[in-house]
């Protein structure tokens, strides 16, 4: 079981002004992304538009991403996928450049939505490989809750070890943590509280754009500095409250990039900010110092 604890930075994807991928950038970003300390970097995340990349340019990133990390931090890689086929194919290629968890999505998308189904998913996957799966709990997006019941019974397969909770139900969160599982916060405006609960660690799209701020923050709670944990927290939140509001990659990326990671250019259907948008995202910037 690899220990995922800690700050595991879900990476943005650079692009140029024409979409394409930027993997000279993508090298930079985490050479500067491991020199802040991060656990670990999540390739092909959310953050990083997965929905929009081709296998084949995942592909690359998960080879291109482990070699330039070189066992530095924890290589995580998304490998979710519509088609079954595709999932356990993307999987064992992560697999084979040295991931060393895989992040899969619920069977999304008019896929099974009970329990049952939900299990046979993970279950089928989880045979296939021969590293950690992460499990996901985002229903905002999926239109699946992965119970407490649920999340109990998949940790009893070989390989499925964690889950990334990005639900935002900090209740539910808490459930979890009763479990035999082990918990990674994926929602980036309860990642103080759930760490101070027993979080082992996050899954945070935000620290793109704050990754000493994140790792800085991970260390305090880890050594129950509390105070000194919130106090940082306040400069943080304000950025956080609004990229959970608002377009959330376009929001990060901007944010990444005026503090000086990335290109913040989106791949389309995605759009950059409005004007509004950018100036709010400017202001809830202020207390980082930007």
């Amino acid at each position: 079981m690899a220990d995922l604890k800690g700050i595991n930075l879900a990476m943005q994807t650079p692009f140029d002004e024409n979409g394409a991928i930027n993997y000279s950038v993508f090298e930079e970003l985490i050479e500067k992304y491991v020199a802040t300390g991060v656990h670990g970097l999540v390739l092909g995340a959310g953050t990083g538009q997965h929905p929009y990349l081709t296998e084949a340019e995942c592909n690359r990133l998960y080879e291109v991403g482990a070699k330039r990390i070189a066992g530095r931090c924890n290589v995580i890689c998304q490998t979710s996928a519509l088609n079954m086929d595709e999932v356990i194919r993307r999987s064992r290629h992560a697999e084979s450049v040295g991931a060393d968890a895989l992040m899969v999505l619920p069977p999304y998308l008019e896929g099974p939505g009970d329990e049952q189904g939900i299990f046979d998913f993970y279950k089928a996957i989880d045979a296939e490989v021969g590293v950690d799966l992460v499990g996901y709990n985002i229903p905002q997006a999926t239109g699946i809750s992965v119970s407490p019941q649920l999340f109990e019974r998949l940790s009893q397969l070989k390989n499925f070890n964690y889950i990334k909770d990005s639900a935002g139900d900090f209740t539910v969160h808490q459930e979890y943590l009763q479990t035999s599982g082990t918990v990674l916060n994926g929602c980036d405006t309860t990642t103080l509280y759930a760490l101070m609960a027993g979080a082992r660690g996050v899954i945070w799209g935000g620290a793109n754009y704050m990754p000493s701020e994140a790792v800085e923050l991970y260390r305090l709670v880890d050594r129950k500095e509390y105070e000194q944990a919130l106090t940082l927290w306040k400069r943080m939140l304000p950025s956080l409250l609004f990229i959970w509001r608002s377009p959330y990659t376009p929001s990060v990326l901007r944010a990444a990039q005026l503090r000086g990671y990335g290109t913040g250019n989106v791949r389309s259907p995605l759009r950059k900010l409005s004007a509004d948008q950018e100036a709010q995202l400017r202001r809830s910037l202020e207390p980082l110092g930007v």
